[in-house]
């Protein structure tokens, strides 16, 4: 034998003694190890090979003298290299591998692939174990076999190993077509899959697509029986770790049974079982696929038929929206729509309403709501995405559908009084909800249906009809108070929120609770101080003229009920001090005093109480401005959107 020679495809056991003999000489030499002599034989004796990052090569030459072999890679043709290294790298490929075949007989696989499917199917499953993914498949195939239309030639090959017993199609297309040199019955090729799957999700792939086809199925209580029985002991596995995957395995598994007239077997769990367990039953039915969520409710009614109405009441507020629709659509076909909408109205007086409740509402408004509708839902929606921010979850489509809907405030004001529609301006302007151009939009959108209110979205008369006139000092103390709100007391209870959440089962979690009440109360007064200092206009009264009682006066004035002098100071909105007979111009005294000349008389009830005073005499009453302020307090002036920032 000569020290070089070349290989073809096919070799006989002549050639592949000679090898054998070539391969010890190197051994003996100290060209090449002993342990590989076996691989390289089959290497050399294959004529093809796979290289993990160069792809198929045929084997050209051997040259033994040289301890060298020679391959043509697609990436890399004549490419050399040494025996023993090319034993311990290259993987040996047979010439009936379809790799093989496609550099040796590509014509004859086009013919197959256009006139026998099954047997270019098998010869690709054969090539790589039995088994191999569609993925795997095509990758093979297209282009060099298959040079065009694969989705409707993989469509007609798919449908005839459907009919054969040989192909087992996985339910997942991410799992391997497998091929069985015995042919399977239907009812095996379903149940492999089923025994074959991987976890809990496969497993109720499989089996649904077995109900789907159980009809041809021969024996088929039995198998349905052991679907039973698999799915039993993959609920119990995952009843603590998956409720949700272990519920939608409970539902199938009922729905095999009422198809099949099984009998439950002994000690198995119901949906029942799942739902007294569950800690956040919103979270619990979310976790469902969509056609199993339905369901999931109906059997939460068969359950507990005294108490699912006022649980489904509760969860609107708790799901994400294609679950709050599915609730609220149960609640109206079963005639609670009432109730419902009455448990929809208190949310929204209240600002509770969640995003996704407020955004089922917006895009499902009616008629059915007219007694519903108005400026506050739009507070409510502003008030869910100031929540949903301050918790960092996304609040987009609600934004969204508020801005794109040319129509939704337009609908919601409707005919409302001229003062809530001033109210609910106001709330745009002091929110952080939109930016500054959304909110030009929105404003447009009002002035269109109120043309009155241009003015006070202008501002030019919002600061005489609808200021506050205020001191320096109270307005401090308001912006002391926003600034600790929203940099401390709102981030610490998000974090006291959080935390007691991580305690689970938020039924009985009294923290957990406290701390949501709490949330409450901090957002509505941020929300409160948003809109005052929105209106405040600081002053320190030293422009206050003593003609008619106003603001910045001392007003001596006679008590005509006890006929004695009394002394009143009145100030700002926020600077009341009754102690120090100092007013707030909005209490009903001060509005009493308020344009009154010296010698005329206020009068004003209190309590179904009559009082009586008669002006005496008016004199300026100044207080310190903000410089005095800042010197006190030593600290700085700061915005509301300052503060939030």
């Amino acid at each position: 034998m000569s020290d070089t020679m070349t290989e073809e495809a096919t070799t006989t056991v002549e050639q592949s003694d000679q090898l054998q003999s070539e391969f010890k000489r190197l051994v003996l030499d100290g060209k090449l190890d002993p342990k590989l002599t076996d691989s390289l034989t089959e290497l050399v004796t294959a004529g093809f090979c796979t290289h993990r990052s160069w792809g198929f090569g045929k084997i050209t030459t051997v040259d033994t003298l040289m301890a060298k072999i020679t391959i043509d890679f697609q990436s890399k043709p004549g490419h050399s290299m040494d025996l023993g290294f090319a034993a311990k790298i290259l993987q040996p490929l047979s010439a009936t591998h379809i790799l093989a075949r496609k550099a040796t007989d590509l014509p004859g696989l086009k013919r197959m692939g256009a006139l026998r499917h099954l047997e270019l199917i098998k010869l690709v499953l054969e090539s790589y174990g039995g088994q191999a993914t569609v993925a795997l498949i095509q990758e093979t195939l297209v282009p060099d076999v298959i040079e065009e239309d694969w989705k409707k030639w993989w469509a007609d090959a798919k449908k005839e190993m459907k009919g054969d017993g040989h192909y087992q199609l996985p339910v997942k297309k991410t799992e391997p077509i497998v091929y069985h040199a015995e042919e399977l019955s239907p009812a095996d090729k379903l149940m492999s899959n089923i025994r074959d799957a991987k976890g809990l999700k496969a497993q109720l792939a499989a089996a649904t697509e077995l109900c789907k086809s159980i009809d041809g199925v021969e024996n088929k209580e039995a198998v349905l029986d052991e679907v039973v029985s698999i799915l039993n002991e993959a609920i119990k596995n995952h009843l603590t770790l998956k409720p949700s995957l272990a519920l939608e395995a409970i539902l199938l598994r009922d729905a095999i049974r009422t198809q099949s007239g099984i009998q439950p077997q002994e000690g198995e769990l119901t949906a029942n079982d799942i739902y007294e367990k569950a800690d956040d039953l919103a979270g619990l039915i979310e976790g469902l696929s969509a056609a199993k969520q339905k369901l999931a409710l109906e059997a939460f009614r068969q359950a507990h038929p005294d108490t699912w109405v006022d649980t489904y009441l509760k969860l609107i507020n708790e799901t994400g929206l294609r679950l709050v629709g599915e609730l609220i659509q149960i609640l109206i076909d079963t005639g609670h729509f009432e109730k419902f909408k009455a448990g929809l109205a208190k949310l929204i007086s209240k600002r509770e309403a969640s995003t996704d409740l407020m955004l089922w509402m917006g895009k499902n408004r009616s008629d059915s709501f007219a007694d519903i509708l108005g400026p506050e839902v739009f507070r409510a929606m502003m008030a869910a995405i100031e929540n949903d921010r301050f918790e960092d979850r996304k609040t987009s489509k609600l934004g969204d559908l508020i801005l794109s809907d040319q129509e939704l405030i337009t609908d919601l004001i409707g005919s409302a009084d001229i003062e809530l529609v001033e109210d609910l301006v106001r709330a745009l302007q002091a929110t952080n909800c939109f930016d500054d151009m959304d909110k030009r939009s929105l404003l447009g959108r009002i002035v269109k249906e109120f043309p009155s209110i241009q003015n006070l979205i202008s501002g030019d008369q919002a600061k005489e009809d609808n200021a506050l006139i205020v001191s320096w000092q109270s307005l401090e103390r308001r912006k002391q108070e926003y600034e600790e709100l929203v940099k401390e007391k709102i981030p610490a209870n998000s974090r006291e929120i959080a935390i007691a959440r991580s305690y689970g089962d938020l039924r009985e979690n009294h923290e957990f609770k406290a701390a949501k009440e709490a949330q409450k109360l901090l957002l509505s007064r941020k929300g409160e101080l948003e809109i005052d200092l929105t209106r405040a206009r600081a002053t320190d009264f030293s422009d206050a003229t003593i003609d008619a009682v106003t603001v910045g006066n001392k007003v001596g004035v006679t008590n005509l009920i006890t006929n004695k002098p009394e002394t009143f100071i009145l100030l700002g909105a926020w600077d009341g001090d009754p102690d120090n007979q100092i007013l707030s111009y909005l209490t009903p005294l001060g509005q009493a005093f308020l344009g009154k000349k010296p010698g005329e008389e206020a009068e004003f009830e209190v309590d179904h109480e009559a009082k009586r005073y008669r002006i005496e005499s008016i004199e300026r009453y100044t207080v310190a401005g903000p410089s005095a302020v800042a010197d006190e307090e030593d600290e700085t002036e700061a915005q509301p959107a300052e503060a939030n920032e």
